[in-house]
């Protein structure tokens, strides 16, 4: 009898990863491209330049989400899942493969590979508990920001539209976060806020609240 190497069960198989270890981890990598996939349009918020603004008060971009950046780049998601397909090669004494194509190409591949050999990894591989921890923890990164638990509690008012339009004139439409909703979608501008900018969200509708109580 062995101890799983991920949850540290005794396993009487005598395998690195217990039966539900190994199958967790292999829905965990399967999931990889969609999770690749659904942090695009996290990227920036879907509503366009209207949901920012400048110092002095005109239309200005929100900067692009640097850590969804990261993942999504050469040394993200894809970088991992290579680099635990290249150790697993090494050890295994196979040839190494060089990664080619785009990024999404290029994952799918490494998670094929890594597919291919989850029996070895399982049951062979010392470093299975390794590769399993570091998969299931990248998962989970990308699951927090792909649906996050909310900042601003669901089906609360949030406050009023801070868009301005190219005639510098605000929104004002009426904010909520309806249930299911990963994003605060304006009824009116559509302009839409994701999680990661909820804090600036929040500094715009305070100012604009301020301005209208001052008026």
């Amino acid at each position: 009898m062995t101890t799983c190497l991920l949850c540290e069960r005794p396993d009487e198989t005598g395998s690195m990863l217990c039966v539900g270890c190994t199958k967790a981890t292999e829905v965990r990598v399967q999931s990889l491209p969609a999770l690749y996939r659904g942090l695009a349009p996290f990227l920036a918020p879907a509503g366009g330049v209207a949901t920012a603004r400048s110092g002095k008060g005109g239309p200005a971009p929100l900067p692009v989400n640097e850590e969804i950046l990261d993942l999504r780049g050469p040394g993200g998601i894809v970088g991992i899942a290579e680099r635990w397909l290249a150790d697993v090669r090494r050890d295994r004494g196979h040839a190494t493969a060089t990664p080619s194509g785009g990024i999404e190409g290029r994952l799918q591949a490494a998670v094929t590979g890594l597919l291919a050999n989850m029996s070895w990894i399982a049951v062979s591989w010392p470093n299975a508990g390794y590769f399993a921890k570091d998969i299931r923890d990248l998962v989970d990164s990308v699951r927090t920001i792909i649906a996050p638990t909310p900042a601003v509690a669901k089906g609360q008012r949030v406050g009023t539209c801070p868009a301005v339009d190219p005639s510098g004139a605000i929104c004002g439409a009426v904010l909520h976060l309806a249930p299911g909703e990963k994003a605060i979608v304006c009824p009116w501008c559509t302009c839409s806020y994701p999680p990661y900018v909820w804090a600036q969200l929040k500094t715009w509708v305070d100012e604009d609240t301020k301005a209208r109580d001052a008026a």
